[in-house]
């Protein structure tokens, strides 16, 4: 009850501040139309974004402390802040350079892409070759075990770390950096690889059904409502739990398994969308006319309906890459994704969720799992940001 008293005067505190906001503003400004036309829930946002930045600033002049408890408890905060301005200038100077270096073409694109957007291209160039060149930045082999095990991270051998490990290593004696890295080939790689199965099975069924209609589009659609109608992770997890019972002692083949299954499930949502769009273009004059000069089923599809739908579904690409990427991460995290020995971002959270009981004294040991997740995080914000900027350059939508 007091919490709940706490916040409805907070709230009123910032609505009153949201007012005299407005009031003064109007006042100075000479009742200048952005003023006078501003709702007071605008106002509101205004005052409470600036309390929030205030906060923002205190509390990483805290991290910053000389008391060690009190930068031990803004430690995280600290740290995502610098994260977030060092990743903001270099998505700039990316951007800046882009318009400055390379063809006509892709400096026009880099003039009209905004800074989000530049951030999300330079976080997927950075992981592509991370995933690309695994094998040689790694220090360590993915599967390699060394000679000590549950080393913390942050290389101080006062607190059990090493000089030589960075990041540690686990339970077993892997080095956490290489599996970092090589987990980036191996969940990245996966999830593309299962996104354009998924785009293939999807986006060819789709446009099959928006082409012949009758009795083939309804048993597609039928199929595809009963497979939609079961929750997707819940699915998964009992394919996947059958699928380990064939893989037998062969795990290896449970990573094979996962792909085909993910990618049926998630073909079903690339289908919706591809038979939507289809069935918009199949009806235009120039499909008649291809239909008239006797042009086959293939041509029709890959020909005339898949370049004019190639917008719509380019940006569900992005967006169906990061539902695939996070299932894995999901399915890995419960045990039944992708297999020991390869390195995978949601197993290394689970396996190294220990180093979280070091967090009251020593935070950057408990950033341990929390690495992993951040490079999953990262790269699922940096996706989206790329297919915003996407779908508002192909759908002529402006800030």
């Amino acid at each position: 009850m007091k919490i709940l008293m706490v916040l409805i005067l907070a709230f009123g505190c910032i609505l009153a501040g949201g007012w005299i906001f407005r009031f003064l503003g109007r006042k100075v400004s000479g009742n200048k139309p952005y003023f006078r036309d501003m709702g007071l829930g605008v106002a509101f946002g205004y005052v409470f974004a600036a309390l929030a930045l205030a906060w923002l600033l205190w509390a990483y002049a805290q991290s910053h402390s000389n008391d060690p408890i009190t930068a031990n408890k803004f430690f995280f905060l600290g740290k995502a802040v610098e994260g977030f301005l060092l990743f903001s200038f270099a998505a700039w100077v990316f951007r800046f350079f882009g318009r400055k270096i390379g063809t006509s073409t892709s400096k026009r694109i880099f003039r009209s892409m905004p800074l989000t957007a530049s951030f999300g291209v330079l976080t997927i160039l950075v992981y592509a070759v991370v995933s690309i060149f695994a094998g040689w930045l790694a220090p360590y082999g993915q599967e390699e075990i060394l000679s000590s095990a549950n080393i913390v991270p942050g290389g101080n051998p006062n607190i059990g770390g090493s000089p030589e490990f960075p990041l540690g290593t686990d339970q077993i004696g892997r080095d956490i950096l290489s599996r970092l890295i090589y987990g980036a080939q191996n969940t990245v790689g996966i999830a593309f690889a299962t996104t354009c199965l998924a785009f293939f099975l999807g986006g060819t069924l789709g446009f099959l059904a928006a082409t012949l209609q009758g009795w083939v589009d309804q048993f597609l659609s039928r199929g595809v409502d009963v497979l939609m109608a079961i929750p997707s992770l819940i699915f998964a997890l009992l394919l996947m739990t059958i699928a380990s019972a064939w893989a037998g002692s062969e795990q290896s083949l449970l990573t094979y398994y996962m792909i085909v299954i993910i990618a049926v499930i998630d073909s079903t949502r690339v289908f919706r969308l591809s038979r939507a769009v289809g069935l918009n273009i199949v009806v235009m004059d120039y499909i008649e006319a291809a239909k008239l000069r006797g042009e086959g089923l293939a041509y029709l599809i890959f020909r005339e309906i898949l370049p004019n739908a190639y917008a719509p579904l380019l940006a569900e690409f992005g967006l169906r890459f990061c539902f695939v990427f996070l299932t894995i991460a999901s399915l890995s995290f419960l045990g039944v994704g992708i297999q020991p020995p390869m390195a995978d971002w949601g197993t290394m959270v689970r396996d190294l969720a220990q180093f979280i009981n070091f967090a009251a004294f020593a935070p950057q040991v408990a950033s341990a799992p929390l690495l992993a997740a951040g490079a999953i995080a990262l790269l699922t914000v940096a996706v989206n940001f790329v297919v915003d900027w996407m779908l508002q350059k192909t759908s002529g939508l402006k800030e």
